[in-house]
């Protein structure tokens, strides 16, 4: 049965919302339950919502890059009609043509927000109101045969994205710092390659022609589970069990639940023993429990911390609990007692993980004799015994030697990147230092700003009582003008007048002498008149 794959070969997961290639998957492996080491599938947000808790994170990068593009932003008003607004069910509803066209007249925001609603319905904590919402979204989807590849190449990216993520439910396909190129998404939307993020391995994967995979759409043999088919980021754990034949993947608990884990004879058991037994419900083969177990915990436990130990051994109950031969009870009651004593802190980690390691050890050394014993009871030869105790002691040395070099590879691992984070921390102090300095001259620069403002505002203060001096004065001058204009009006009109006095008694006194002529002219005339 094959094993999850240890981190130090190809690689670790990438599962902070880190998109892994797809020749990074894993090929078809040997067929083995020792010595083959195998990644554990990966779910998406469709089953668990698993996903890496970044968001804090991302928010914090993305906050930090549009700090310099802020006033720009804000600059640019978006004007657009009541008209032009569409919802996630006229996306779901409407014709991809159409639906495209009005998207590209709309703002950045508008599209942030209808991707922001989405992701808090297909997050599910607003209750039976969202979960109708995204029903009643996926059928309207999901019943429409318009939305095929050939239609989906003329969609916009936000409306691509968000038709996946209805399709899928899956969160991931709306979040910003995660960018597929609109291949990958239409050939997801139409089932032609894996939804996980982590995988997308097109489908079906290695070219399987098994009913499940020729079946069901959007299955991935590689990394989702034959029962449930969802998958989620659990590597290195008995979380997930592996056929030995058809290399298939079931979660433990849909095993348990689908009593695919029971008890039955294998090929190298002895005649009339049995043993616990995984049954794939893709192959319908069985593959051996123990030796599963065992090999994870050999290649996986020493890289545990306390939680997933006890995590672990939990499964290992639950998959031995109802075992009825002998190396499966005493596992089963091992892993109870190891539970307990680390619940209560009779036992450490480290304690914990020895005692594990070596009672599977134990169970490997007891099980040649429980063969013998079971062939009819014949006693073995001394020197027979003494070579499988040697290899059995060989085989020990060697998965020691190889937890010593695992041990040893992620000593130099953690010692690199404690070196790297050092340079980092190194880095970031340095950083500290500068923006102190420029904090300081920002702080000097504003000091001196604000002396000038405040000699600014003196000077107009200054100013101001001067031009209101000015203001007075001219006030003053203006009363003074008015008044002289006022009093040489008036002396103009008196000597106007006395000047028209004097010719009016000029021309009186001409008057009165021209009458006077006149009466002298009238006397004369009448005395010679008279004499004539």
């Amino acid at each position: 049965m094959l094993l999850p794959r240890q981190q130090s070969q190809q690689g670790t997961l990438q599962t902070s919302f880190s998109l892994v290639p797809v020749d990074g998957l894993p090929q078809e492996e040997p067929r083995s339950n020792s010595g083959q080491v195998r990644e554990s599938p990966t779910e998406s947000a469709s089953s668990r919502e698993t996903w890496p808790n970044v968001e804090a994170m991302l928010a914090k990068k993305m906050e930090n890059g549009k700090t310099e593009n802020d006033d720009a932003e804000h600059s640019v008003v978006h004007r657009f009609s009541s008209a032009d607004k569409i919802s996630l069910r006229d996306i779901a509803r409407e014709r991809v043509d159409l639906i495209s066209e009005k998207m590209h007249r709309l703002p950045n925001e508008f599209l942030e927000e209808l991707k922001t609603g989405l992701r808090v319905i297909l997050d599910g904590n607003g209750g039976s109101q969202q979960r109708e919402e995204i029903f009643i979204l996926q059928k309207l989807v999901q019943n429409r045969t318009d939305l095929t590849a050939k239609t989906l190449l003329i969609a916009n990216r936000v409306q691509l994205e968000i038709l996946v993520a209805i399709n899928t439910g899956i969160q991931a396909f709306l979040h910003p710092n995660i960018t597929l190129p609109q291949t990958t998404l239409i050939e997801i939307f139409v089932y032609k390659r894996c939804r996980n993020i982590a995988c997308q391995n097109q489908l079906p994967a290695d070219d399987c022609t098994c009913d499940l995979c020729s079946n069901r759409k959007g299955f991935c043999n590689l990394c989702m589970c034959v029962i449930c088919n969802k998958f989620d980021f659990e590597v290195n754990t008995c979380r997930w069990i592996g056929c030995d034949l058809c290399s298939h993947w079931t979660h433990t608990d849909c095993a348990i639940r689908d009593g695919k884990i029971c008890m039955g004879s294998s090929a190298k058991s002895a005649p009339g023993q049995t043993e616990m037994l995984f049954r794939c419900q893709a192959c319908n083969r069985t593959s051996e429990l123990l030796g599963w177990v065992k090999d994870v915990f050999q290649h996986c436990a020493p890289a545990w911390d306390l939680d997933a130990l006890t995590r672990e051994l939990d499964y290992v109950s639950r998959i031995f609990r109802g075992s009825e031969d002998t190396r499966g009870r005493k596992l089963f009651w091992k892993c109870e007692d190891l539970k307990e004593k680390m619940k209560n802190g009779i036992v450490d980690l480290s304690v914990a993980c020895r005692t594990i390691l070596a009672f599977f050890q134990e169970l490997e050394l007891d099980s040649p004799r429980s063969m013998e014993n079971g062939e009819g009871g014949r006693l073995i030869a001394p020197q027979e015994a003494c070579t499988r105790i040697a290899d059995v002691v060989q085989e020990a040395i060697r998965k020691m030697e190889i937890v010593a070099e695992e041990k040893k590879r992620r000593y130099k691992k953690a010692r690199m990147d404690i070196e790297a984070f050092e340079r980092e921390v190194e880095d970031k102090a340095r950083e500290a230092a500068e923006l102190k300095l420029e904090k300081q001259r920002k702080k000097l620069q504003i000091e001196e700003l604000e002396k000038i403002v405040r000699l600014k505002l003196a000077e107009a203060d200054m100013f101001q009582l001067k031009a209101n001096e000015a203001k007075r004065e001219a006030e003053r001058l203006q009363m003074i003008a008015l008044a002289k204009s006022e009093k040489s009006e008036e002396d103009y009109a008196s000597s106007y007048l006395k000047q028209r006095l004097k010719e009016a008694e000029a021309e009186k006194q001409f008057l009165l002498e021209k009458i006077k002529l006149q009466e002298s002219f009238r006397s004369q005339g009448s005395g010679g008149a008279d004499q004539s």
